[in-house]
C-alpha cells in the first residue's frame, strides 16, 4: 500500500514527459514502436554434434573480437557485459520480486503460475513415477524452481525429482537460498544450488542428462544467447525440453506505446525513488527492448538444434511477456 503513491507520482510524471526523453543519451533514437508432459505445443559445455555448433566454430575462427550491447549501448566484449550485468543484479537481487512487479504491474506471478502449470512437471504415468531431473537457469532467487517443486510434490504426487537452480551471480542465489529455508524439508532435500554461467555449464552438468531446462527473465541478459542455447541442447536428454519464459514484444500498438511509456519514463524513475538506482532499472527496461522478437527467438531456438510445436511460442497479456519452448530430438 505504501508504494501506491510513489506509482501515481511516476505515472504523473510519465504522462507529462514526452516518450522520445526517456531515451539513452547514447542511444541515437528512441525504441521504435502425455507421458512426460513437459509440453511442447506449449531443460549448459559445448558440444560438437549440436547443429548450431558449426557457426560458434566459425565465429572462434574470426580475427575481431564477437561484441555484444549492454541495453542500448553497442560495441561491448562479451566478458564486459558479463561484469556489467552482474552489477546490476548485484544491486537489484533484494528487491527483484518488486522490480519485476513494476516491470509486468504484477503479472510476472500469474506468467510463472501458467508457465510451470504448462510444463508440469513430476507428472509421470509410471508407477513409482520416472526420477526427473531439471535445471533451472538464471534462477537465482528461487520464484519458477519453488513453483515446480510444489508443482511436483503435491500437485502431481510425486517426490522423485530433483531441481538445480542455476545463477551465475551469488547475490542472487543468496536470496534464493534464504527463501528456501522456508520449504517443506521434503522439497529442500530436493534442490540444490549451482554458480555457474549459462554459456558454458561446469562438468557436473554432464550432457544428455536432464528432463527440463528453464530459464524465466534471464536470457536476454546472456552476453551470448546461441552459446547458452547450444549448451541447453548439450545437456537434455533426447526428448527432454527447452522451455524459456521472457520479455517480449508486444502486438497491439496502443497496448505497445502505453507499456513503452511506462518502461522507459516511470519504471527507471521509481527505481531511483525506491532502490535509490536509476541506472540498474534502465538498463533492465533497455535489455527488453533490445531481445529478439518472438519469431526471431523462435529462429535461434531452431538454429540450436531443437523442434518447436506450432509456431513456437505463447504470447502473454498481448506479447508483453512470451513462452517459448523446443524439445531434443529423439
Amino acid at each position: 500500500m505504501a508504494a501506491r503513491p510513489v506509482l501515481r507520482a511516476a505515472v504523473r510524471i510519465a504522462q507529462r514527459q514526452p516518450l522520445a526523453s526517456t531515451c539513452s543519451s547514447y542511444h541515437p533514437r528512441c525504441p521504435a514502436t502425455k507421458s512426460r508432459n513437459f509440453c511442447t505445443s506449449t531443460p549448459v559445455l559445448k558440444s560438437t554434434t549440436t547443429p548450431s555448433s558449426s557457426t560458434h566454430d566459425s565465429n572462434s575462427n574470426n580475427d575481431a573480437p564477437r561484441t555484444t550491447h549492454f541495453g542500448f549501448q553497442d560495441g561491448l566484449s562479451e566478458s564486459e557485459k558479463t561484469e556489467r550485468v552482474a552489477g546490476v543484479f548485484h544491486s537489484v537481487a533484494e528487491s527483484y520480486d518488486r522490480m519485476n512487479d513494476l516491470m509486468s504491474f504484477g503479472w510476472h506471478r500469474i506468467w510463472k503460475d501458467h508457465f510451470v502449470s504448462s510444463l508440469n512437471p513430476g507428472y509421470s504415468s509410471n508407477i513409482p513415477p520416472t526420477p526427473q531431473r531439471v535445471l533451472d537457469v538464471a534462477g537465482g532467487t528461487g520464484d519458477i524452481a519453488f513453483r515446480m517443486l510444489h508443482q511436483s510434490h503435491i500437485i502431481n504426487t510425486n517426490p522423485n525429482i530433483h531441481i538445480t537452480i542455476s545463477d551465475i551471480n551469488p547475490s542472487m542465489l543468496a536470496v534464493g537460498k534464504a527463501r528456501s529455508l522456508s520449504l517443506p524439508a521434503a522439497h529442500q532435500a530436493t534442490l540444490s544450488f549451482l554458480e555457474a554461467d549459462a554459456t558454458e555449464l561446469p562438468p557436473s552438468i554432464a550432457s544428455n542428462s536432464l528432463d527440463l531446462y528453464t530459464v524465466a527473465f534471464g536470457i536476454r541478459n546472456f552476453a551470448n544467447i546461441p552459446a547458452a542455447l547450444a549448451e541447453a541442447y548439450r545437456v537434455l536428454k533426447p526428448g527432454g525440453v527447452f522451455a524459456c519464459l521472457e520479455f517480449s514484444k508486444v502486438g497491439n500498438p496502443v497496448l505497445d506505446a502505453v507499456y513503452k511509456r511506462w518502461s522507459f519514463s516511470a519504471i527507471p524513475l521509481i527505481g531511483q525513488l525506491v532502490a535509490g538506482d536509476r541506472d540498474s532499472y534502465q538498463y533492465l527496461v533497455e535489455s527488453i527492448e533490445r531481445f529478439p522478437s518472438q519469431d526471431e527467438f523462435r529462429g535461434l531456438i531452431e538454429d540450436a538444434g531443437f523442434v518447436v510445436g506450432g509456431k513456437g511460442y505463447e504470447d502473454l497479456t498481448g506479447g508483453v511477456a512470451a513462452i517459448h519452448k523446443g524439445m531434443k530430438p529423439l
